[in-house]
């Protein structure tokens, strides 16, 4: 079984590996339903899903239906104004068929201009903040893509106790001094305070090179499975640090396998993580001239 671990201060136990519901978002009810059980198999108790995920919320609601109390649940919106997030929340339980949420989160929170709104009167942040106090959530985080989301959570932690945070994490996007210098203060704030950090893109090969084969996920993700079990020690071998599994379904065993046979393992060398990236040609998805998609 998957390790286990205090998700920040929420009390909550959660598997060191989250589900990434987006993985679902564009699948036919069937094949979601072929698939969840391999949480259970790895005792996979957390789920995090978006309103921009597709059909996400829906094809969880019949897997919800029976199982809620057994999964800390997350959403997100990408709303700054505050109507429009409380809508977006409110539309979200609906299709998810849930009265609550555990975990409700501003999604991709990077740039300037939404940063400020979001945090301004009649903003995402206040309003999310009256929905926790009337019980549609439970918590409130807050996430991001690219090289700057690391100093725009510094920010925004600042300026609101928000209960997680989430961004991209892996050997690779850490060589660059810059972001690993953000995320080295962001930790610490994050550990300081009891804040959760899930990581994502953690077998992210590199963005897409051609368009001749399928495309399951924005970005073009490892696919050897010892080259991901290395990638996933890493993030594992970090102590409170959560794992989201790639867009990727058909990565989902792979991944999993690989965070059951982490257990308290070490994390691989960085002679080893740097053989892969140069045997799989692997590239950062990010490099500070945009904040790439979802």
């Amino acid at each position: 079984m998957i390790e286990r671990a205090g998700f920040g201060r929420t009390g909550h136990v959660s598997s060191r590996v989250i589900f990434g519901a987006a993985a679902i978002g564009r699948m036919r009810q069937e094949r979601v339903d072929e698939l969840l059980p391999a949480l259970l198999e790895f005792g996979v108790n957390h789920l995090d899903t978006a309103a921009s995920y597709g059909d996400s919320e829906l094809r969880l609601a019949p897997w919800l239906a029976t199982r809620r109390a057994e999964f800390f649940l997350a959403t997100k919106t990408g709303d700054r104004r505050g109507d429009d997030a409380r809508a977006s929340l409110e539309r979200s339980l609906s299709r998810l068929g849930v009265d609550q949420v555990d975990l409700v989160q501003l999604h991709n929170l990077v740039e300037e201009d939404e940063w400020a709104e979001a945090h301004g009167p009649g903003g995402a942040v206040a309003a999310l903040a009256r929905a926790r106090d009337e019980g549609l959530c439970r918590f409130i985080g807050v996430t991001g893509h690219g090289l700057r989301i690391a100093r725009m959570h510094l920010r925004s932690l600042e300026r609101f106790d928000f209960d997680s945070v989430l961004l991209p994490y892996s050997w690779l996007l850490l060589q660059d001094p810059a972001y690993r210098a953000d995320v080295e203060q962001l930790l610490a704030i994050c550990d300081g305070r009891g804040v959760a950090v899930q990581t994502i893109k953690a077998v992210a090969r590199r963005r897409w090179a051609d368009d001749e084969q399928p495309h399951h996920s924005w970005y073009e993700p490892l696919t050897d499975a010892d080259a991901i079990g290395r990638a996933v020690r890493f993030v594992l071998a970090q102590p409170g640090r959560f794992l989201n599994t790639s867009s990727d379904a058909r990565l989902l065993r792979t991944i999993l396998s690989a965070a059951d046979a982490a257990g308290g393992g070490g994390a691989p060398s960085d002679a080893e993580l740097a053989a892969d990236a140069a045997a799989f040609a692997m590239h950062p998805l990010f490099d500070g001239s945009e904040l790439e998609r979802i």
